[in-house]
């Protein structure tokens, strides 16, 4: 299924997040929550009318200065109308269209980009209130009445955006089979942008060792030996208490969408810090959102080095990245070239790794295996008893085991299946996800 991109955008104050609060909490089926960088959802895939879409709220960048909001305001309908496949514009019936709404308005109209005009806070019941009609002055088409305060007009709205959703593929997705999309993902001046450069053997991005210099996700493809990517550079994922301003926000914003459409992700660590908490979080977003990852110690060359450096190294970061354990590490220089090219290799290992399927006969054979060697847990007198396991789907590899009693299958033991299903076949690279479902479940 392809996963479609809706952005919700408007000045501030007119009700963009309450509007995305209500549409992730009603009737609809969610199915992933990405984390950002604030508290507030900003980031939801949600499934409506058989599309999956992902429904970006672009609040929270309501500044006091007012020689500022007109700046924000178009870093807000930029970010939308780079990513978005339609467009929700949100207007307030309160204030009546007003200059700034015109201004974003003309904005993206320019974009070309669909647009579903929404006119907030019609929070009375009957018939539509006549300042309805003056946002036609906006030149976009036929306002949509909503109440985010009550939940009216969201389905309206949804319906809407499904209707302008484009047809099957995007331009140029049919020319991208076989093409592995790669998420190049780190705190600032870890290197990103320089591994790029050193693949793509151009100084296509700009280098610099200011953190935070890259900050857009900018997309380079390179077809060689090994097969054909699209590297996507994001911006530095930095702390929380320094965005200071919304442009790291967005940033942060841009790299989960960009771990998002990526098959798999390189996380950068810069190998004279070692890993540092930021560097969990930065490699928490890949994993959580099931993505085969690559962990890329960067500037080797100035690391000295005896026997034992590199075990000893890869011990830590696999300590402080307990989570990941299957990801395999490789150790570079991007200033150098130093092993950047084996990173072609280990992609492509990690990203087999993520599509590989195992028959449900073969997965039972080895699950019989495990129980016969290591008894299920019991409780109370009562034993686990695990009838059969079978893969459901794959990036990442999903299994599903039913039982009888799913409060019986402890975490522990949990993990020693998934463990013995990574001994056993593989799956270098990849996160594994096992469900666990009870007799009769679906």
């Amino acid at each position: 299924m392809r996963n479609y991109v809706v952005a919700i955008v408007g000045r501030p104050n007119v009700g963009k997040s309450s509007l995305f609060n209500k549409i992730t909490g009603k009737r609809i089926s969610i199915v992933e929550d990405t984390p950002g960088v604030t508290r507030d959802r900003i980031y939801y895939e949600i499934e409506y009318s058989g599309k999956s879409i992902a429904l970006i709220d672009t609040g929270g960048i309501d500044d006091p200065k007012g020689n500022e909001i007109l700046r924000q305001m178009r870093l807000q309908a930029e970010l939308a109308v780079e990513h978005a496949d339609v467009i929700v514009f949100l207007t307030d019936i309160q204030s009546g269209p007003v200059a700034a709404d015109l201004d974003i308005a003309r904005f993206l109209m320019k974009s070309g980009k669909p647009i579903v005009l929404a006119v907030n806070k019609v929070d009375s019941t009957g018939d539509l209130p006549p300042e309805i009609y003056e946002f036609y002055s906006l030149g976009i088409g036929d306002p949509i009445a909503v109440s985010a305060l009550h939940g009216t007009g969201a389905n309206d709205i949804l319906d809407k955006v499904v209707e302008l959703l484009p047809d099957g593929e995007d331009e140029g997705e049919a020319d991208e089979e076989g093409t592995i999309h790669v998420a190049v993902i780190g705190k600032p001046n870890a290197g990103k942008s320089s591994i790029i450069n050193k693949l793509t053997g151009e100084e296509r991005m700009i280098v610099s060792g200011i953190p935070g210099t890259t900050r857009d996700a900018v997309d380079t493809e390179i077809v060689n030996e090994y097969g054909k990517y699209v590297f996507i550079d994001t911006a530095g994922i930095r702390r929380r208490a320094k965005i200071d301003d919304n442009i790291e926000y967005y940033s942060v914003l841009r790299a989960n969408m960009a771990v998002e459409r990526a098959d798999v992700c390189l996380v950068m660590i810069d190998a004279e810090e070692g890993v540092t908490a930021q560097d969990e979080r930065v490699a928490g977003i890949g994993h959580n959102a099931g993505k085969a990852s690559v962990i890329v110690v960067n500037k080797w060359d100035l690391i000295e080095k005896d026997g034992k450096t590199a075990d000893s190294y890869m011990k830590d970061v696999y300590q402080a990245l307990a989570y990941m354990t299957y990801a395999p590490i490789i150790f570079v220089s991007a200033k150098t070239g130093q092993r950047t090219q084996k990173l072609y290799e280990m992609i492509n290992k990690v990203y087999e790794s993520s599509n590989k399927r195992i028959t449900t006969g073969m997965l039972n054979d080895v699950l019989n295996d495990a129980m016969a060697k290591v008894q299920p847990p019991t409780d109370k007198g009562r034993r686990l008893k695990i009838y059969y396991m079978t893969q459901t789907s794959v990036a990442p590899p999903t299994f599903v085991c039913f039982c009888n009693e799913p409060q019986l299958f402890h975490f522990s033991y949990q993990r020693y299946i998934e463990n013995t299903i990574r001994e056993t076949f593989g799956f270098e690279g990849t996160p594994i996800k096992l469900i666990v479902k009870g007799r009769g479940e679906q």
